[in-house]
């Protein structure tokens, strides 16, 4: 039979050719031998007939049967005098005997708006998350589910999916102007569904994509999205979301327990499975609550295929990894910390994404999210793609995605992966390897721009959380304000101290004096950024030994060596990361397939580490000195730190209050060194807050007996000073107790 549509168009609707199906399928006006009316199209692939149902509410009202115009299944009804289009639904009578009645897709107008493919085509929608995607919606009082993509360069785009036989031809969306969104509303589709987004490459390819904005992801190796529209979780941490936004957090103890979730404990009677989020809730904050850290953060949690990669390798941009639940149970994750007063950092990968077919590479069989030129979109060493920053698409994909999870998970901040390699056109690249910037220059502008979009964008709608720069290089102000020309970060990774302090202590005490430089070296530079000092992840794996492993001596001294580097890192200025299993004492490397060694502490000297760790952070947390005056050179004055001989130094950390100060002495070596004299500024008793030798922590115990009196002789340009016993391998912090009366 004829129809009343084009030979052309019937052929690009069987073959998923056509970029906008619902020019052709759904309800049109049309005029047919002169007479006007309403045509109905429908593809129903593997039918056998149908019908156009009206209906009122739930009553049925006619049932008009369509005209199948070719054996692949296009069928047609035309209903002439109606000059209005009216809501319908098809009845498909399938090959198999299976009768369905539905709602047309091809029968709802987009729900997405000039407005939003404007801000997004201009990298300025800070929600888009909210529009891209899979998402629930009501269109003229039809519930259903929007489906939209961005694939500039797709021939088509369809859904496919569980609820259609990932079949291509049943669901082809239409691209939206020039925006190169595709969308489509399927009506009535509920939660959980299975789908992907199927491309047809201008070359006539058919690649299958999972969705760059899907909420939820399947357990690898599966690689589809699945619908989740993250309703259904009661939030209850009004009280700490108010207290974050007016909270001044830079001058407030911080300290970072970083954890790998599938790692961290496991379950050892039940095939040492994953513990789940919602397992690891109570646990994980138990702990660190015990410990004194004041955040967790979490390395990578977006859905990621390769266990290996420790989430660093994302393909699933917007979805927690189901490895440990659903999207609502890592809400319930967030909630439980935020309820008892931990704070929840991400770790975020903006810099290079995983080749893997089924994600963001060759998203519409071309270089879309990336660089086409593999000098500027290729991460030789890890094998991934780099973002295009200069497009604003991808950096609205990279904003907004960053905004979601401050917004729908609450998280109080991302540190920022790899910064370096996205700063450097020439990172880790030869001669010839790279592309310079327009002005000749090494630089990546569209990086430096993005980063600071990032930043001021997340501050703008979240002040209170903190953005944190893994960043390894001198690039200047990385955490200075925008308007100052900085990048705008909160926080700064200072990966120099991290490797001057672990060279330091690497080396025999025998040999400290000739490395003394590695101490005092980063106070040239500890107040030209608001520095973290991080103990993390990378320096416990690929040949690197644990932090225990890595201290020189026999037992005793290596237990001594580690104590006196913790206490140390709590007294230098910076805020504090440390990764999980460092408290412990950990022998072996941090292998991220099984759990951490916790039957250790069934053994003194990894208790006495453990305590160290929960002493300092009480010390920490009381004594403004430790953590007030963090960025400024205010709050740090040297006493002595020329001693490299001994390898000893001594420094007074001070408050906003210059009178409140404590001050730190180490002795870097095995050797007690008794009548030890350094210079304080006031006359009176001071008492040993803390002494990393304590038999309490499994030390040797050797120190001041608690309290010592300052004396009246000058020393180190100070009026006054102490005569100490300083312990072996040890860090002392002391403190004016009272005044002379």
């Amino acid at each position: 039979m004829k129809s009343i549509a084009s030979q052309e168009d019937i052929t690009k609707i069987i073959h998923t050719d056509h970029f906008d199906p619902f020019r052709v399928l759904g309800a049109h006006p049309t005029e047919v031998k002169g007479n006007k009316g309403i045509a109905i199209r429908a593809f129903l692939p593997d039918t056998i007939a149908a019908e156009v149902v009206e209906f009122d509410g739930d009553l049925e009202l006619t049932a008009t049967k369509m005209n199948k115009i070719v054996e692949e299944g296009f069928f047609e009804a035309f209903f002439p005098d109606r000059t209005e289009i009216f809501r319908y639904k098809l009845r498909r009578h399938a090959k198999n005997g299976e009768i369905a009645t539905f709602y047309d897709s091809y029968s709802f107008l987009p729900t997405l708006t000039e407005f939003d493919l404007y801000l997004f085509n201009a990298g300025d929608h800070h929600r888009i998350y909210e529009k891209l995607g899979a998402h629930f919606a009501e269109v003229d009082g039809v519930g259903g589910i929007q489906f939209a993509v961005w694939a500039p360069a797709a021939r088509s785009v369809s859904v496919i999916g569980s609820f259609n036989e990932w079949d291509r031809r049943k669901h082809p969306m239409r691209v939206l102007g020039s925006s190169g969104v595709w969308e489509i509303f399927i009506p009535g589709l509920p939660e959980g569904e299975l789908y992907k987004f199927q491309i047809k490459t201008k070359a006539g390819t058919l690649i299958d994509k999972s969705d760059p904005y899907g909420f939820e992801m399947e357990l690898r190796p599966s690689t589809a999205s699945r619908v989740n529209v993250l309703g259904g979780f009661e939030w209850n941490d009004d009280a700490w979301m108010s207290s974050r936004r007016s909270t001044d957090q830079l001058s407030k103890p911080i300290s970072l327990y970083e954890i790998h979730l599938g790692s961290w404990a496991r379950v050892p009677e039940d095939g040492s499975r994953w513990m789940t989020y919602r397992e690891l809730a109570a646990q994980v904050v138990d702990y660190v609550k015990a410990r004194g850290f004041t955040h967790v953060e979490l390395m990578p949690v977006m859905e990621h295929p390769l266990d290996a990669s420790w989430g660093y390798q994302v393909t699933g941009y917007f979805a927690p990894t189901s490895r440990f639940g659903k999207p609502q149970d890592f809400m319930y994750f967030v909630d439980y910390c935020h309820e008892h007063g931990i704070g929840v950092i991400l770790d975020w990968v903006p810099a290079h994404f995983p080749k893997d077919p089924y994600a963001l590479g060759m998203f519409d069989g071309t270089h879309l999210y990336e660089h086409s030129d593999p000098r500027r979109g290729e991460h030789q060493d890890w094998g991934t793609y780099i973002f295009n920053y200069g497009r604003h698409e991808v950096r609205n994909f990279l904003v907004s995605n960053a905004l979601y999870w401050l917004d729908k998970y609450h998280v109080d901040g991302l540190r920022i992966d790899a910064v370096a390699s996205m700063l450097y056109l020439d990172y880790s690249r030869r001669e010839g390897e790279w592309v310079p910037n327009q002005y000749g220059g090494r630089e990546n502008i569209d990086a430096i721009a993005f980063l600071k979009q990032l930043n001021g964008v997340v501050h703008h709608y979240y002040p209170g959380c903190l953005m944190i720069a893994e960043e390894s290089t001198a690039w200047p102000g990385v955490t200075n304000s925008l308007q100052n020309g900085g990048l705008g970060f909160d926080l700064k990774w200072n990966m120099g101290w991290m490797h001057d302090m672990l060279e330091y202590f690497s080396h025999d005490p025998i040999h400290r004096a000739y490395h003394h430089r590695n101490l005092t070296f980063a106070l040239l530079y500890a107040f030209s950024e608001r520095f973290m000092l991080p103990l993390s992840h990378d320096e416990v794996v690929h040949g690197k030994r644990s932090l225990l492993d890595k201290m020189p001596g026999d037992l005793w001294q290596k237990f001594a060596n580690l104590r006196a580097l913790f206490g140390l890192m709590f007294a230098f200025p910076g805020k504090k990361l440390l990764f999980m299993g460092g408290e412990l004492g950990q022998w072996v490397e941090w292998n991220h397939e099984s759990s951490l060694d916790w039957h250790l502490l069934q053994y003194e000297s990894h208790q006495g580490v453990q305590r160290l760790i929960d002493n300092l952070h009480a010390l920490y947390d009381s004594e403004a000195s430790l953590h007030e005056v963090d960025f400024e050179y205010k709050g740090f004055e040297w006493i002595d730190f020329q001693d490299a001989a001994n390898s000893v130094i001594a420094f007074e950390r001070k408050a906003k209050d210059p009178r409140n100060r404590i001050v730190v002495v180490c002795n870097f070596t095995p050797v007690p060194r008794y009548g030890y004299r350094v210079g304080v500024s006031d006359l009176g008793k001071y008492q040993e807050l803390l002494n990393t030798d304590s038999s309490y922590y499994a030390g040797s115990n050797l120190g001041n007996s608690g309290e010592i009196d300052a004396e009246s002789i000058p020393f180190h340009h100070h009026p006054f000073s102490l005569s100490l016993t300083l312990p072996p391998l040890a860090v002392l912090f002391l403190k004016l107790k009272k005044q002379p009366a």
